[in-house]
């Protein structure tokens, strides 16, 4: 398990690579879900996601041989942008390894930050290509299957933790899960009492699928939301969301993109459905604790386009 003293070196070690990102009550949300509503907007760090803290916590530990050889990432998007522009910034080559549904601004931007760009027909097919990219004698920046990742993450719930006012439950995407696991260590110390809850969508549910089985299984992927469609979480993440998390949530692909939209209308934040599906999420932990809860939602990022968006709420009639 990772402790709040890990988290706290993290914070040390990424002072000046990363934005401390605002936290801020929102009056939007507040009226549109009738409780207190705060929102940790983690769509303005740097590369546009809480990818970033993880992604160079991680770099800035490298020995000069790991740097030396080069790092390998599998991301649907985020990870791969984070460690794409963080490994540019540090000096380090960089291979990424992403889907073929992954946003094409994710793919543009690696490519632009310098980073070998590889795309596979799927999540399952990324994941071993970046398994035997590794076993080639790269370096691994795993998204999630890592303590130092996992408490680089977790830096967004000092953040929280110290900035917020009054929080009774904060809501939490999970893709492989090192967000989640980090927020509710660092806040299982600083705030003591406040409810974590993570959010799944249907289709990318790894996590939820793992706490029914009792461990980490393989899981098959139909998300539209490729930015939280993990094929596995891992065991160091499964113990984390054992032991601090309320409970996961998860909600339909619409649901998520109509959250996106609602951000926009009532929040004025262009974040993207990983972030979007919080929103029924919330719904349903309002109906569940009571009319006194004080909500903290971590607005995870804001990599998805307009394009990309309006597509999906075309979809799904939405528009």
């Amino acid at each position: 398990m990772i402790g709040v003293e890990e988290i706290e070196a993290a914070g040390r070690r990424i002072a000046g690579h990363v934005v401390r990102t605002p936290t801020v009550p929102s009056p939007g949300l507040s009226e549109l879900l009738g409780v207190p509503v705060t929102a940790k907007l983690e769509l303005l760090q740097r590369t546009g996601s809480f990818k970033a803290r993880g992604a160079t916590a991680k770099l800035l530990g490298l020995s000069e041989a790991e740097r030396a050889a080069g790092v390998v990432a599998v991301s649907g998007g985020n990870h791969a942008i984070a460690v794409a522009v963080m490994a540019g910034a540090l000096d380090v080559k960089a291979t990424v390894v992403m889907p073929r549904s992954a946003p094409r601004r994710a793919v543009e931007i690696a490519t632009a930050a310098g980073a070998t760009v590889r795309l596979t027909d799927d999540m399952a097919g990324a994941f071993a290509l970046m398994s035997r990219l590794q076993a080639e004698g790269l370096t691994l920046l795993h998204p999630f299957d890592d303590p130092v990742v996992v408490a680089g993450q977790g830096t967004v719930g000092l953040e929280l933790a110290d900035d917020a006012g009054e929080l009774t439950d904060v809501l939490v995407s999970i893709g492989g899960g090192a967000l989640i696991s980090g927020v509710a260590a660092a806040l299982a110390a600083r705030r003591p009492g406040v409810r974590i809850w993570g959010v799944e969508t249907v289709g990318a549910q790894a996590m939820s699928d793992a706490l029914a089985a009792g461990g980490p299984i393989p899981v098959t992927l139909s998300s539209v939301v490729s930015t939280l469609s993990a094929p596995a979480v891992s065991q160091l993440t499964f113990d984390h969301v054992t032991a601090l998390v309320e409970e996961v949530l998860v909600v339909p692909d619409a649901e998520a993109v109509r959250g996106s939209l609602d951000l926009a209308n009532h929040a004025k934040v262009w974040a993207e459905p990983a972030a979007g599906c919080l929103l029924p999420a919330a719904r349903r932990v309002i109906e569940r604790v009571g009319e006194n809860v004080r909500l903290g939602l971590v607005i995870c990022g804001g990599n998805a386009t307009t394009s990309d968006v309006a597509a999906l709420a075309e979809r799904f009639h939405l528009v």
